[in-house]
């Protein structure tokens, strides 16, 4: 059964409608959806999460769009919170391949958001939601008006030799290795590390209440990823450092960068923006990687763009109706 779960000092927003989808190679996906709080209503938002993420994580978030008068699409990619699984383990972050999640964005567009919610789409992407976004936006398949991407995964600095790297996961899976975790991977999620030294937020309370989500849902917050998983995000980036995949990109896209990411590469989110013709780069001096949940003056700063980026429609919140079933 579908479920959201409360977290420690965040409860679920109120109003939430889980939608169950199932993908075309038929992997079930945990939807949810809200309508605004603000009296009209500018469109809708979809979340695309990071690798290892899950719905509960963006309450904070989803009550910041609902409060600007936009309804929200929230979903979890396949291998990672309450989606299916391809493997057995449920903490190994892992999908065949990175097209993968282009069935899982479809069907959640067909099945949720076009016959459901209001227009215009926007897409909220983070890291390697950021990547698949960038992506569809590439081959014309993105089911957005307008794309903001944050810290978008375009190269991974937390990689020493990525080169190296690259290849040693591509031979790797080709020995049929593809389902294990990458070398002395873990099940555990890194969001439960202590917050000295994080790679993620410099905001303390947002650290220590992104923890405890974690711990919430337990395997839903996966741990390292498989070998597949690797390989094929290299596959993704590569193709995206192509000039001739950004010239492609048609969508207008805000991409947001924190410019003290130690996961993500910053110099190469600033040249894939300085490639793209549709595009618009703010980098946010002191963020680490997790803008949404960064300290209270970085978020300002990204809202603030989100705020010029994103027109839409003013429609009577009245008018929205939903296919779906209310959480309790």
């Amino acid at each position: 059964m579908l479920t959201l779960r409360p977290i420690p000092g965040l409860p679920v927003p109120p109003g939430a409608r889980l939608v169950p989808v199932e993908t075309a190679d038929g992997v079930p996906l945990r939807a949810a959806t809200w309508r605004p709080t603000a009296r009209t209503v500018k469109g809708t938002v979809c979340l695309l999460q990071g690798r290892a993420e899950f719905i509960e994580k963006y309450y904070e978030t989803i009550q910041e769009l609902r409060a600007r008068g936009f309804c929200v699409v929230a979903f979890d990619w396949r291998g990672q919170g309450d989606s299916g699984r391809q493997v057995r383990d449920a903490h190994k972050g892992h999908v065949r391949h990175f097209d993968d999640y282009r069935l899982d964005l479809l069907a959640v567009a067909e099945q949720v958001m076009v016959p459901s919610m209001p227009e215009p789409h926007f897409g909220l992407a983070h890291s390697m939601g950021g990547a698949v976004a960038l992506n569809g936006a590439a081959e014309g398949w993105l089911p957005f008006r307008r794309l903001v991407t944050v810290a978008p995964m375009l190269a991974i600095r937390m990689v020493r030799w990525p080169a190296c790297v690259s290849v040693l996961a591509r031979g790797l899976h080709r020995l049929g290795l593809g389902r294990c975790y990458i070398p002395f991977g873990k099940p555990h999620s890194l969001a439960t590390k202590p917050f000295t030294g994080n790679r993620l937020s410099t905001d303390p309370n947002r650290y220590a209440r992104n923890a405890a989500a974690a711990r919430v849902v337990g395997a839903g917050a996966v741990g390292d990823p498989s070998i597949a998983w690797l390989a094929s995000a290299f596959r993704a980036m590569r193709t995206l450092a192509k000039p001739a995949t950004v010239r492609r990109i048609r969508t207008p896209c805000l991409i947001v960068a924190a410019g003290a990411d130690p996961v993500c590469s910053t110099p190469a989110i600033e040249r894939f923006a300085a490639r793209l013709k549709t595009g618009h780069l703010i980098v946010l001096p002191g963020a680490r990687h997790e803008i949404l949940t960064e300290c209270d003056t970085v978020r300002a700063d990204f809202w603030a763009a989100f705020d010029a980026f994103v027109p839409g429609h003013a429609l009577p919140a009245q008018g929205i109706s939903g296919q779906a079933r209310a959480v309790a």
